[in-house]
């Protein structure tokens, strides 16, 4: 993508947004529409999540109190509280003002026109702004692509279907089931804390080999919330073992 030839101000008020600043603001919100928006450092962009604010960030590089995280602070509140829906746009980073040993504040080389809706999630004190398909992905150890060489000594491999892959329908199983591992119980929240919250497996428990060509996946009754343990030993046999079996293994 190129950088965009509008100034900040001209694209943040194409889209009906605002701010208290235009020199020191990175987010900025649209109160009719119920809606914030970040501008996210591309040197943050990792994947499909990006660091938007940081706890830390209330002091600039020189100790001075930042101008616009308090601002910044408010519309993190106003997605987690209020249900103002978040989106973001690419900040490109120069280190134009930064010394020989890297010390100098961050400047704006300009920015990229490619706003989306993103989800919020916080992380011990950082907020990220991340794809859902992104925060919902999920890979499993013994997962092996078709061209990459089996490690010697491998016996077995798992592999994860496009219905456990699909990200609408693996958010309606865990919306419904929630995230917590149908077999064992094992919650990664709360042994994790923030940064396993909502995260599982799905499996689907009809064998492919009796999937049709016009099947259509049903997420409450076809998948069910596993963790990568429960998952991994369902498919050690062929065909996988029912999850009802896995139960009563765990209960001998």
């Amino acid at each position: 993508m190129n950088k965009s030839k509008r100034s900040r101000k001209q694209f943040i008020l194409s889209q009906g947004a605002d701010c208290d600043n235009w020199t020191w603001s990175w987010s900025f919100v649209n109160h009719k529409k119920k809606e914030v928006i970040f501008g996210a450092w591309d040197i943050h962009l990792q994947g499909g999540k990006c660091l938007i604010f940081k706890e830390t960030w209330d002091q600039n590089v020189d100790g001075r109190k930042s101008a616009g995280y308090s601002q910044s602070f408010e519309h993190i509140r106003l997605v987690e509280e209020e249900g103002y829906r978040l989106k973001t746009f690419t900040l490109i980073h120069s280190n134009a003002n930064k010394d020989s040993k890297g010390n100098g504040p961050a400047k704006m080389d300009g920015f990229i026109e490619d706003l989306q809706y993103k989800e919020l999630q916080k992380i011990s004190n950082c907020w990220y702004a991340f794809d859902a398909e992104y925060w919902n992905e999920t890979t499993i150890a013994e997962e092996v692509e078709l061209s990459e060489k089996y490690i010697e000594g491998a016996s077995s491999v798992v592999t994860v279907n496009a219905y456990e892959r699909n990200s609408k329908a693996r958010k309606a199983c865990i919306d419904h089931h929630g995230s917590i591992c149908k077999v064992c119980k094992f919650n990664f929240e709360e042994v994790y804390g923030d940064i396993g919250k909502d995260y599982i497996h799905v499996h689907h428990v009809i064998p492919l080999n009796e999937i049709r060509k016009e099947y259509k996946v049903d997420p409450i009754k076809d998948l069910i919330p596993l963790c990568p343990n429960c998952h991994a030993m369902i498919h050690r046999t062929r065909p996988a073992l029912e999850v009802s079996a896995l139960i009563d293994s765990i209960r001998k």
